[in-house]
């Protein structure tokens, strides 16, 4: 099985979450949360962060722990072809833009960053990381955990 861990960040205001536009190298685009990978030796406080700045070109801080979503991904549902199942452990946070300038990531794979309000992100093609993030944000479970985000339709993994 791979295996990938991650920190995400769940920015909301006004209403309004963040979202970033990822296209695939196949040009297949769908959106998401700004985040990413945590780098070997990273914490995942600091790749939050480190992720924000790279991929919408705000400044951030962090403001709370919000949950850990574990997933594992079958073969078949994989978007990349891969003959072994995949597990994401993604870390949220809830974090606060304190500057910066909204850009889309220079050659990087998000294409541009939104704010949009949380009734409309019902309407986009999602990953299921952005649903995650904003039951975690909505419900702040004493445990940091959600029930598992079904996929399908516009929910993708």
């Amino acid at each position: 099985m791979s295996f990938r861990l991650a920190a995400y960040a769940v920015c909301i205001e006004d209403g309004r979450v963040l979202l970033a536009r990822h296209v695939s190298a196949t040009r297949e685009s769908n959106w998401t949360l700004p985040g990413g990978g945590v780098e070997h030796g990273e914490d995942p406080f600091d790749a939050v962060i480190r992720e924000v700045a790279e991929e919408t070109g705000y400044d951030a801080v962090v403001e709370r722990l919000l949950g850990v979503d574990s997933r594992v991904i079958p073969v078949a549902e994989r978007r990349v072809p891969s003959p072994l199942p995949h597990q994401n452990v993604g870390v949220f946070y809830r974090v606060r833009i304190t500057g910066g300038e909204l850009r889309p990531e220079p050659d990087g794979e998000i294409a541009e960053s939104v704010w949009t309000p949380i009734p409309d992100v019902a309407h986009r093609r999602r990953s299921s990381l952005v649903d995650v993030g904003l039951a975690l944000a909505q419900t702040v479970p004493a445990t940091g955990h959600v029930a598992a985000v079904p996929v399908g339709g516009l929910i993708q993994h």
